[in-house]
């Protein structure tokens, strides 16, 4: 509600296009937001937990976010998440024309093939109404399809040519503490994704780990916030889903963490640490960051865990 005016704000003449995140955690916000922006391209990646406290379901999380419809402009272009169930339930009800993107059959832009080399990037097919190209993508983690298949309809929808969309995603850079791929020395790869935390995020998150290359893999997870009477049941999934993922280590900081721990350790996970606070974590740390180790850090804003991917940063080497 302070960003987003701001930045409209700052728009002059020389701008063309503005891209504008509508965030929110009650309802009626992004009804509030949107009449201020009146967008002429609408984006809607999925629908999750974030925040689920104020609403009690994703069906509640839905409804707020399609406020978004109160105010766009007539043809306005509309770009979902055609895999996620509940945005699939949005063409047909209201009047505009949904193009749909992800990995299912049928969808308006698609990627296949997609490939991960385990450390850096990953490489894709991406089927368009009028394209079919190569894009490489500078990052890791399947649910990356989904912001480079969003990008794709919007760039195609400018006039841009194949060519300009893949140069475009090539050069992606994440924001400070979106999952930033820092590599130490000995092998050591720290995967910083502490700016903010949901279920559906961490699992994405987990599932990057357990796909990187690296012989050794540490989840270093904290607590997440707003999840209300679900967060024990939503924090244990997260822990049961580590140890599907075949993660070596977790190293789980805060209250309610332990149930991370908890269902990590009854799903099998080989090694489970568990520290109520940050201070009690660095000895944890201490004894096992080793040679070839890939470690995840991520957590709810409120609990700063970029604190120990500092300190992992002081007791790894330079690469």
């Amino acid at each position: 509600e302070i960003g987003v005016p701001m930045t409209l704000l700052r728009l002059s003449g020389e701008h063309e296009i503005a891209v504008l995140e509508l965030g929110m955690n009650h309802a009626g916000e992004i009804d509030y937001l949107s009449a201020l922006v009146e967008p002429d391209v609408v984006l809607m990646t999925n629908i999750g937990d974030s925040h689920i406290e104020h609403f009690g379901s994703r069906e509640k999380i839905l409804e707020a976010k399609s406020e978004i419809f109160h105010h766009v402009k007539s043809g306005a272009f509309v770009v979902i998440n055609g895999d996620d169930p509940l945005l699939n339930t949005l063409p047909g009800k209201l009047p505009y024309a949904f193009t749909r993107v992800g990995a299912g059959e049928g969808l308006d832009y698609r990627a296949e093939g997609l490939v991960s080399d385990g450390k850096s990037h990953m490489t894709c097919e991406v089927k368009t109404p009028h394209n079919y190209f190569r894009v490489e993508i500078p990052a890791l983690g399947d649910h990356m399809i989904y912001p480079t298949l969003m990008a794709a309809a919007v760039g195609e929808h400018f006039g841009l040519t194949q060519t300009q969309i893949a140069d475009g995603v090539h050069h992606f850079a994440p924001t400070k503490m979106r999952m930033n791929l820092l590599h130490r020395g000995d092998d050591i790869t720290i995967l910083n994704d502490t700016y903010n935390a949901n279920p559906q995020s961490m699992r994405a998150a987990v599932e990057v780990l357990s796909s990187a290359r690296g012989a050794y893999k540490v989840a270093v997870l904290g607590d997440m916030f707003e999840l209300g009477p679900l967060a024990p049941a939503l924090h244990a999934g997260v822990g049961d889903y580590l140890g599907k993922a075949g993660i070596d280590c977790l190293v789980a900081v805060g209250e309610l963490a332990r149930h991370i721990h908890d269902a990590a350790q009854a799903a099998g996970v080989p090694e489970c640490y568990y520290c109520p606070t940050k201070a009690e974590a660095r000895p944890v740390l201490d004894g096992v960051v080793r040679p070839h180790a890939t470690i995840l850090v991520k957590a709810s804003r409120g609990m700063a865990l970029e604190e120990l991917v500092d300190y992992l940063l002081t007791i790894t080497g330079e690469a």
